[in-house]
């Protein structure tokens, strides 16, 4: 490879996972406040909900559509989770590394597994609460959820934080902009 194809290749894909309730999409959002950070917009085979675009919040797809995408190798990962389909699209993250920018995924921790076990080269980043009560109090807290589904993502959450080992990074939100910092360090955005 020449030292100029190296050069325009010096983007990075960043991975950032953690159970619900830990602040990483609020991360996401205050990162894709850099213009060198390119947001990875996932495929779905289910319905858009209320106040969802097709290409902002997901790109949606039919499931014949999405197997399709499968056979041809389109996806860098691939999952059904609750009976859909969702998946990460190679080009767009191959376009955004080749621009040199950050290709950013907030990705569940099946989802980051896959990657890893791929060899997708990346940084792998947990964000994680302060503690378990802390997290209860932002789940009960959103008003989203009925109690039983607090409890589920709890318990999933458990699961979820066993799964940190497996990442590069271990970044705990307890103060928001304190994370932020954190996370654009690791990323090399400071």
């Amino acid at each position: 490879m020449a030292t100029g194809e190296i050069l325009a290749r010096k983007g990075q894909m960043v991975v950032m996972s953690g159970p619900s309730g830990a602040g990483k999409s609020t991360l996401c959002r205050r990162l894709l406040e850099d213009p060198r950070v390119h947001f990875s917009i996932s495929a779905t085979t289910r319905k858009p909900r209320t106040g969802e675009v097709d290409g902002r919040d997901y790109h949606f797809i039919t499931p014949e559509q999405f197997r399709q995408l499968i056979r041809e190798g389109a996806f860098i990962e691939h999952a059904e989770v609750h009976g859909n389909l969702y998946g990460t699209l190679r080009k767009p993250m191959e376009d955004a590394l080749a621009r040199g920018e950050v290709f950013l995924l907030e990705i569940d921790v099946q989802g980051a597994n896959q990657l890893k076990l791929l060899g997708e080269p990346g940084l792998y980043i947990f964000v994680s609460p302060p503690d378990f009560e802390t997290l209860r109090r932002r789940l009960v807290g959103r008003g989203t959820d009925a109690p039983e589904v607090v409890e589920r993502r709890l318990k999933k959450a458990e699961d979820e934080y066993r799964e940190r080992v497996k990442y590069d990074h271990v970044v705990i939100n307890e103060d928001l902009d304190r994370a932020l910092r954190q996370i654009r360090s690791l990323i090399g955005l400071e």
